[in-house]
């Protein structure tokens, strides 16, 4: 693999280049994507053209950049995913016609929830997730069960670094994060009020595979209000379906 005078490769820069898209900003100039993979103009310019050649990398009317179809062939073959949300979309589809709001798939990625599916009413209540977007595991209701079951070097990382505050509500000391991860693990659920948004609430449970490991978590926003708990028992239910499919 090609590498420049710093020892970098030439993939480390397309990877870099890759990253520089998000789901706010999915096209950019050229100039914009150098600026933030950290590369000289030419050089950004002279890998994106080569992205683009292989189809990973598209380019609209302006000659803006955006992420090709190639790569979102490639991302849908990824097999992890692909098999647990599979597994998962019968389930997710009767738990939204319940909730009739957000019903929605979550795995961990390093140190952040991934949102691997979602399903939304047209007059749902707000939500910010999406899918492909992460979100920090404080966060999100789906985050602190995918904590309170995950390993505790995991716990350990988020609860030694500041905790972003989205709310009044939103966890951000770490006592109260060791508190409300314990209380996950009594009940079986996460019911968070107002922690993201102060008119939603996002609940989620564990989603288990044969063994019995926690591979994901399942989760609903609905109105903050006190039905909100009322559909604990339907996600409860919609995992262990899951939990069936994937043995």
């Amino acid at each position: 693999m090609p590498r420049t005078a710093t020892g970098e490769s030439s993939l480390a820069r397309a990877v870099r280049i890759l990253e520089s898209f998000t789901l706010d900003e999915p096209e950019l100039t050229v100039s914009e994507v150098a600026r933030r993979a950290g590369l000289p103009l030419a050089t950004a310019s002279r890998i994106v053209g080569q992205l683009v050649e292989y189809g990973l990398l598209g380019r609209g009317p302006g000659r803006e950049v955006r992420v090709g179809f190639r790569m979102w062939e490639l991302a849908s073959r990824a097999a992890p995913t692909r098999s647990l949300r599979n597994a998962a979309m019968p389930y997710l589809e009767d738990l939204h016609a319940v909730v009739g709001h957000h019903a929605q798939l979550a795995v961990l990625q390093g140190d952040e929830v991934v949102f691997l599916e979602r399903l939304s009413a047209r007059d749902a209540v707000v939500n910010y997730s999406e899918i492909a977007g992460r979100l920090p595991p404080h966060i999100s209701s789906s985050g602190v069960v995918l904590m309170a079951y995950g390993p505790a070097e995991l716990q350990e990382r988020v609860l030694a670094r500041p905790l972003e505050s989205w709310t009044a509500e939103t966890i951000t000391t770490p006592d109260r994060l060791r508190a409300t991860l314990d209380q996950v693990r009594r009940r079986g659920y996460a019911l968070l009020a107002g922690h993201v948004h102060r008119d939603a609430t996002g609940i989620a449970v564990p989603v288990r595979n044969g063994l019995g490991e926690v591979v994901a978590a399942l989760s609903v926003i609905v109105p903050n209000d006190a039905r909100a708990v009322s559909a604990v028992p339907a996600l409860l239910a919609a995992a262990r379906g899951i939990g069936r499919s994937l043995r």
